[in-house]
């Protein structure tokens, strides 16, 4: 079941950088069913379904964003910067956990008396050490600590950290065994340090080189109370992006996403995203440029311990891109 892959993708450790532990496990769920594995130098694990037809990118980033040590004071405790897009208000008291297992909690100057005044560089992890040397046999500066949270399904919705975008790893993985038959020449790109930059995805499409791509990663929503004005919410099927601050979507491209849900009257909805970016802002403009688009599930709490998902929305996902996919391309 799809549920049971999200759970396992969710709770494996892989922050910008090092995505060395996801990458691994998305390479033992498809190597029965690619063609051809490829891992390149910046740690993109690229499978390939061979065809005749167009070349077509699938991509989706393994890493998630985290929070490296940058100093251990005499007391014990650990200053550290973000990877990623931390924020302030998400980071406070959580949990977070590092790579060989330790865990910690987040805490801010007991000076502070309005949370208007907490920045990252007035914040510090807490593994609880009572001293700098105590703290250094555990701990290393360069160590980076993700949120530690765990799956959890409740009517119909499953939350976990690390959605964006191993929801979008889950999808691609789901639909290379779904996807009996295609003439097309498809590379699913499980790409590095999206969170950072695009920059997996930057030198995956210059190798890939497609005729056509299509990014799989979450978008935010507008129905929670009082939330931004946005026209994307859980339930209502996975997203067809417009627009976001670093691609226009190829028109085609659009037209071939809304084609293929309409095929298999499946709900949908249009995305314009008024802020941030997907590993679509790299890959169009790669050589000569490519054609692409983006498959948004919409997700609420994003860059949260606790990102929320429709599983309705995945499902949908899955069968637009096994529609779209083993259908004839027009571009």
């Amino acid at each position: 079941m799809i549920k049971d892959l999200i759970k396992k993708l969710t709770e494996v450790y892989g922050p910008s950088g090092d995505e060395r532990n996801i990458r691994q496990m998305i390479r033992e769920e498809i190597q029965e069913v690619a063609d051809e594995l490829i891992e390149d130098v910046m740690g993109n694990l690229i499978a390939i379904k061979k065809g005749t037809g167009r070349r077509i990118m699938i991509a989706a980033h393994m890493d998630q964003i985290g929070m490296i040590i940058t100093h251990i004071d005499e007391k014990g405790f650990l200053r550290f910067a973000a990877v990623g897009g931390v924020s302030v208000q998400n980071s406070i008291h959580r949990r977070i956990r590092f790579k060989n297992g330790m865990t910690g909690v987040i805490g801010f100057e007991s000076e502070i008396n309005d949370v208007k005044e907490i920045q990252l560089a007035r914040m510090y992890i807490d593994i609880g050490a009572s001293n700098r040397s105590e703290a250094e046999k555990q701990i290393h500066i360069g160590d980076v600590a993700i949120y530690d949270t765990c799956f959890t399904e409740s009517n119909g919705k499953y939350t976990s950290g690390a959605m964006d975008d191993r929801i979008g790893c889950a999808i691609a993985i789901e639909v290379m065994k779904r996807l009996k038959q295609s003439e097309h020449e498809i590379y699913f790109v499980f790409t590095t340090q999206e969170e950072v930059g695009l920059r997996g995805a930057k030198t995956a499409a210059y190798t890939v080189n497609p005729q056509m791509a299509i990014a799989i990663d979450v978008t935010l929503t507008g129905d929670t109370p009082k939330a931004r004005l946005m026209s994307i919410k859980l339930g209502a099927g996975p997203a067809v992006k417009v627009k976001d601050n670093s691609i226009m979507c190829h028109p085609k491209v659009i037209d071939q996403m809304v084609k293929a849900a309409e095929a298999i009257s499946i709900p949908y909805q249009m995305e314009v995203l008024t802020a941030g970016g997907t590993d679509s802002g790299a890959i169009h403009l790669s050589r000569s440029g490519v054609p692409s688009g983006v498959l948004s599930i919409p997700c609420r709490y994003v860059h949260s311990a606790n990102e929320m998902v429709d599983a309705g929305d995945v499902e949908n996902g899955v069968a637009l891109l096994v529609q779209l996919l083993q259908g004839t391309i027009e571009l």
